[in-house]
């Protein structure tokens, strides 16, 4: 065997190292993501699961055109007042105001055990309203 074929042999060895190393970092990185995806998942549904409030109370004032809704965070999770939607009458309405009922009216925090009421003018009495919280559990009246 001569140089040639040596060389040749090397250079050949070179290009499969090269093209394994960028093959196993591109696979490694997929799989990485992958295991982070399905770990947001699995945490995302547990805190569904940890998530449940109960409506406890819907009224309508004609006299003020306001519909007051109250709800009480019987789970484990701490909620985001932010992140809660009303719907009326399947209109969506973020113009609530909210107040806590023995709470602290300054944090968007909503904790275990802790009673929210949300206030919204409305025109006419509502049918229906539902209320969804952040993970996605959501409960609905009929007034």
């Amino acid at each position: 065997m001569g140089f040639s074929v040596s060389g040749s042999a090397a250079i050949v060895f070179v290009g499969i190292f090269l093209a394994f190393s960028s093959a196993y970092t591109a696979s490694a990185n997929g799989f990485e993501r992958v295991t982070d995806a399905k770990s947001a998942v699995n945490e995302e549904a547990l805190e569904r699961q940890n998530t449940a409030f109960t409506l406890t109370n819907a009224t309508y004032d004609a006299g003020t055109d306001t519909l007051t809704v109250e709800a009480v965070n019987e789970g484990t999770t701490t909620l985001d007042v932010d992140a809660v939607d009303l719907l009326v009458d399947n209109a969506y309405r973020d113009d609530f105001t909210v107040r806590r009922a023995g709470g602290d009216n300054s944090t968007s925090l909503w904790l275990p055990g802790e009673r929210l009421h949300l206030e919204v003018t409305a025109t006419s009495q509502p049918d229906r309203i539902k209320l969804v919280t952040g993970p996605g559990v959501a409960a609905t009246e009929v007034l």
